[in-house]
């Protein structure tokens, strides 16, 4: 005999956490990248009416003053007053919508020129109003394939500095990205390159500084008697060379397509001490319109206008709140970058210190998770070039006198060992773990392979090349 299982409906209890849309709209905006928290920006302001672009300049004097007069209003609703009243022209909010709609698509972000990326980091780094006139002659000078196309004399009398600030400014911009802008010919800019990878006392170095045409030509017979090392070195030292960008300036050609990185912010260094600048230029600022609050003590009383009035300043109000919140957070979570990772920016790549995101978010007094929204995607200008907020968080490790080094630090080690190995005789795990030893760094062989699998190196075996 068959039963038939008992069918029905059944009620049940149960709590369950559902985050709210506002909280969801906060998180958005927090975890969004520069050019699409811009996007977004312009979407509310095309969905909410009574949001408006404010002057820097005024933006605090009239947020207060519009907090006092939300106050009195809360304390008299019944006296509330809207603009949209059934005999407001219905051409105005048309009218009104149009043009802000057009201006959203007027604004869409397009692909970022050479000029135009440069510009942005130039503004970064300094406020200096000569160095910035002078910059922007120089950056009007860098042709297609990146390269500084007059002379110093020329720009200096052109920006009506002296000679001195002009070579600075090169200088300073030579630092920006794409590594080796700027330079005048092609040997100054993989010089350039090769110092930005910690490289200018190695044998790359010295044949681009003075036997470029010789390798062109592939001599290496005779740079290798030149320079004293085998061929095997300098067959090597030609590979990686040849690995470097001869037109920096390429990626940005219309007709090349590209993935634009725009920093959140700089690190930027002013007496002695490390500092961020938030890059807030690409993002509108934000406040409630001047229209509705003067209109707002017309005699409307319509209770449903009031209403939809009300749920509007609320939102804009909201959305003011969270994009300060956003550009705070990640101001803060960079300035605890910048006062952990003070080596690195003096002195690069190899001072980078371990950090996790649990150590900022006890220091900056928000949730790890928050940290980690805030550092989605974003990228920050330092003295050595763009890097994602991301690759300053890493585990690491204690050396032999104390000091710490993170894993990107070590990584980097194992590249420049392998980098320089002889490629009849190539460096087993084993034989890297006994250098690293000897600098003071104690791994464990099965850690060196897992770190040589994640650069992509190849174990010695299929590294050997007779």
């Amino acid at each position: 005999m068959l039963y038939m299982a008992n069918v029905g409906l059944h009620q049940t209890l149960q709590t369950s956490q559902t985050l709210s849309p506002q909280m969801q709209q906060s998180l958005h905006l927090l975890q969004a990248p520069v050019l699409e928290l811009r996007t977004l920006v312009q979407q509310e302001l095309v969905a909410n009416p009574v949001l408006d672009e404010s002057q820097p300049e005024k933006e605090t004097s009239e947020e207060e003053d519009w907090d006092k007069e939300l106050e009195e209003l809360r304390q008299h609703d019944e006296d509330w007053r809207e603009y949209f009243s059934q005999n407001a022209p219905s051409s105005y909010t048309s009218a009104e919508a149009q043009e802000r709609r057009q201006f959203l698509f007027d604004s869409q972000v397009e692909q970022e020129t050479l000029s135009d990326h440069l510009l942005g980091q130039l503004t970064l780094s300094t406020n200096n109003e000569e160095v910035l006139r002078v910059g922007e002659e120089i950056i009007g000078n860098v042709d297609d394939d990146g390269f500084f196309k007059a002379s110093l004399e020329e720009v200096a009398m052109a920006a009506q500095v002296q000679i001195k600030v002009a070579h600075e400014t090169l200088d300073l911009i030579q630092t920006f990205h794409p590594p080796g802008i700027a330079a005048m010919d092609l040997r100054e800019t993989l010089m350039i390159q090769l110092r930005q990878r910690g490289k200018e006392r190695d044998l790359e170095y010295q044949i681009v500084k003075n036997s470029l045409s010789e390798l062109g030509r592939k001599r290496y017979q005779d740079l290798a008697r030149r320079y004293k090392a085998s061929l095997t070195q300098i067959q090597e030292a030609a590979t990686y060379i040849s690995n470097l960008q001869p037109r920096p300036g390429a990626s940005f050609s219309p007709d090349q397509p590209q993935n634009v990185v725009q920093p959140e912010a700089a690190f930027v260094e002013r007496d002695g001490n490390w500092t961020v600048q938030l890059n807030d230029e690409p993002v509108p600022r934000l406040r409630i319109s001047d229209t509705y609050k003067d209109l707002l003590g017309k005699n409307a009383k319509d209770s449903g206008l009031r209403d939809y009035l009300r749920d509007k300043i609320r939102a804009g109000k909201f959305l003011i709140k969270c994009l300060h919140q956003r550009q705070s957070t990640i101001s803060s979570i960079l300035q605890q970058i910048a006062h952990k990772q003070v080596d690195f920016l003096n002195n690069g790549v190899s001072e980078l210190k371990p950090l996790t995101m649990s150590q900022v978010a006890d220091i900056v007094g928000v949730h790890e998770t928050t940290v980690s929204r805030a550092i989605a995607n974003k990228y920050v200008q330092t003295p050595w070039g763009i890097f994602p907020i991301k690759y300053f968080f890493t585990s690491g490790y204690q050396t032999a006198d104390g000091k710490s080094l993170a894993n990107t630090s070590i990584k980097d080690a194992i590249a420049d060992l392998v980098s320089r190995e002889d490629l009849a005789k190539p460096l087993s795990d084993s034989e890297i773990v006994k250098v690293l030893k000897e600098r003071g760094i104690d791994l464990a062989r099965r850690t060196v392979a897992k770190y040589r699998a994640e650069l992509n190196i190849l174990p010695s075996n299929l590294r050997k090349q007779l």
